[in-house]
């Protein structure tokens, strides 16, 4: 299903950049797009090193607890891939029938192009209107734009100022000064789309291939195949014997018809099936909301520092030891010690020796 996979919403919004310049105190005039891009890099950006640690700065989209990524860039133009292909012998053969101008490379092709640059933002949301909320399996569309609005609206009270210095640069944006109008103007930018933006599915290769919904190839194969075969017998009957229709008797040119048709409708029916198939959405896996990754990229960083530090301890100290690990990090306490979005290390916890974040 467009725009919803796997307990998440995949959302995409392409806001129009205005037109022209607009005066900037002490600078001249500036065109809203270059005034746009400045918005853009002074956005702080989230940890990914330790460079970007000691900044003291972070992401505001880490605010926060349904953003597992986001991405906001401007796109001038779309992409040029080269002229259309045509067939030489096709081609051949139109200009020996009079059409010179078939396949000639020197004349111009329709180029598609973006009637203004576009703000694009894209980001990937845990498909649910609370925090915390179990990630749902399916989503009607009408639950689906609630869901975008109500992360709008949730940006919009995090980081309301850094956007309307983005957006003001966008066309439609003059009034905007709510989580409401936000939401609604976003609601608007939005475009569907059919792509993920993450994989996080853990189980073992047999769980993960049931989880998928696989076609049944057999019975569709013969709902289509046996109706056809029927049909060519009866062509076949027809053509070259006086013959009735084995088993069944009647005349096979009637049989030819009945099957055919029946082949026709069961192959239609087929695809429309294969189709809607593709459309649905695939279940949430366990672990698959940001709260839950959190707290695994926690567990996982704090789990490598204990065995680091048992190295050389004796069976019994090591089971002592991590006992006490197991009550500081509570491993199953998604609202216990946890990692914070938008850094790549979790701090030291008071009762526990402070380690090197580089």
């Amino acid at each position: 299903m467009p725009d919803f996979d796997s307990g998440h919403i995949f959302l995409t919004t392409l806001a129009p950049v205005k037109d022209g310049t607009c005066a900037i105190k002490g600078h001249g005039h500036w065109s809203w797009r270059q005034r746009l891009r400045n918005a853009l890099v002074e956005l702080p950006v989230a940890h990914q090193s330790p460079a970007t640690v000691d900044t003291g700065l972070g992401s505001p989209f880490a605010r926060n607890q349904r953003t597992h990524l986001a991405r906001m860039f401007v796109l001038d133009d779309v992409v040029y891939n080269g002229r259309e292909g045509h067939d030489a012998i096709k081609s051949s053969i139109k200009a020996l029938a009079g059409d010179k101008d078939a396949g000639n490379p020197a004349l111009p092709q329709h180029i598609d192009y973006l009637n203004c640059s576009y703000l694009v933002f894209c980001a990937d949301i845990d498909a649910v209107t609370r925090t915390g909320d179990p990630l749902p399996a399916t989503l009607s569309k009408g639950e689906q734009e609630k869901v975008r609005r109500t992360y709008a609206e949730e940006l919009w009270t995090t980081m309301g100022e850094e956007l309307a210095a983005i957006y003001s640069n966008c066309h439609g944006f003059d009034g905007v000064t709510d989580a409401k109008g936000f939401a609604d103007y976003l609601e608007r930018c939005h475009v569907q789309t059919t792509m993920p933006f993450h994989d996080y599915y853990i189980m073992p290769q047999d769980q993960l291939l049931k989880a998928f919904n696989r076609l049944p190839l057999k019975p569709l194969a013969a709902a289509v195949l046996l109706p056809a075969a029927v049909a060519c017998l009866a062509f076949l009957l027809a053509l070259f014997t006086e013959w009735d229709m084995p088993l069944v008797g009647g005349n096979p040119i009637w049989t030819m018809i009945i099957a055919g048709a029946l082949a026709c409708v069961a192959f239609i029916l087929s695809v429309r099936y294969a189709i809607r198939n593709g459309e649905k959405p695939l279940p949430p896996a366990q672990y698959d909301d940001l709260r839950s990754v959190l707290k695994g990229l926690y567990i996982q960083q704090k789990f490598s520092d204990f065995v680091i530090d048992m190295q050389g301890e004796t069976p019994e100290a090591i089971h002592a030891a991590f006992g006490i690990w197991l009550a500081l990090h509570a491993p199953d306490d998604l609202d216990g010690p946890t990692q914070a979005p938008g850094v790549i290390r979790s701090p030291s916890l008071p009762t526990e020796p402070a380690r090197a974040t580089s």
